[in-house]
């Protein structure tokens, strides 16, 4: 039990600086966008992506350091209505958001960089720039919805254990999710299988025209040049994608030991999930040219000083 402890207590401080750090670094995405969008008036279709992911990103680590900031200065915080609610609810919300909006991402790459003749993949490549504010707004609509049932559900199990902690109990640390465990794991395994459907199959298609472009370009200089952005945007899909799949595979280990009491599995895996946001759109930072340039003017100038 003590071990479980320690390990339950550095678990709780290695979240804490991931969703520190993570804040940060969406922060940094959304303040170079911004001044780029008030420079510039308007932003292409990547960038309003860039800014919305960095957006959900910078809420999603916010409210789970405020979260485990709380926990760890008052741990029985949660046991008050409504807060839990409120916080599954928005923890639901921007954790999904994160999800799909890093999906359209590469759903858009997908469209707007390969290449084939199929017409309706043509009529998609012409529309995309039209169509990524209805995915967007999509995203949010899935969000909410799936918000709201997981909501719901933190209500009921909170009136169930109502009488359980009338009996004087109310402030300890167990409450009985039964009943209503396996539906809300449901419910969050298809918002994850669904995204990650649609990051598979976006970077399946996206390597195989690359495949093809490269088997048909000759070198010259200019088709090199094309061959780096398109081997840039790669990188990116492809980092998404074993750390989408690594991401899955958390999921899966979350259902079938979140019942075994195998804390520290379920510590180990906590660590990882709270990590994928912020190393992610630190690749992606690394990925786009204006936001690397961006950080690298940033860190010349901490040099100078």
């Amino acid at each position: 039990q003590s071990n479980v402890t320690s390990y339950g207590a550095t678990t709780v401080a290695i979240i804490t600086l991931e969703a520190f750090a993570g804040m940060w670094i969406n922060a940094f995405i959304i303040c170079v966008l911004c001044i780029a969008w008030i420079k510039k008036k308007t932003l292409n279709s990547s960038e309003k992506i860039l800014l919305l992911l960095g957006c959900c990103r910078c809420c999603y680590f916010c409210l789970s350091w405020v979260h485990y900031f709380l926990s760890k200065i008052y741990p029985y915080y949660l046991y008050v209505h409504p807060i839990i609610q409120l916080i599954t609810y928005f923890q639901t919300f921007f954790n999904y958001s994160n999800l799909w909006v890093s999906a359209c991402l590469c759903v858009f790459y997908c469209i707007k960089i390969a290449s084939f003749r199929n017409r309706f993949f043509i009529y998609l490549k012409g529309k995309i720039d039209r169509t990524v504010p209805w995915l967007l707004l999509g995203s949010g609509i899935f969000s909410s919805a799936f918000s709201i049932i997981i909501y719901d559900l933190a209500e009921t199990v909170y009136n169930n254990n109502l009488n359980f902690t009338c009996l004087g109990n109310f402030w300890g640390p167990s409450v009985r999710m039964d009943e209503h465990f396996f539906s809300s794991l449901f419910l969050m395994g298809f918002g994850y299988a669904a995204s990650f459907t649609a990051v598979t199959f976006s970077a399946v298609f996206l390597l195989f025209s690359l495949w093809r472009h490269k088997c048909r370009m000759k070198t010259n200089s200019m088709k090199n040049l094309s061959m780096d952005a398109h081997i840039r945007a790669i990188k990116s899909i492809l980092s998404f994608l074993v750390m989408y799949s690594i991401n899955f595979v958390c999921l899966i280990l979350t259902i079938i030991y979140a019942n075994k009491n195998e804390d520290i599995m379920i510590l180990l895996v906590s660590i990882y999930l709270h990590a994928f946001p912020g190393v992610h759109s630190l690749i992606l930072i690394l990925s786009n040219p204006k936001l690397e340039t961006a950080l690298l003017k940033i860190l010349s100038c901490v040099k100078c000083k």
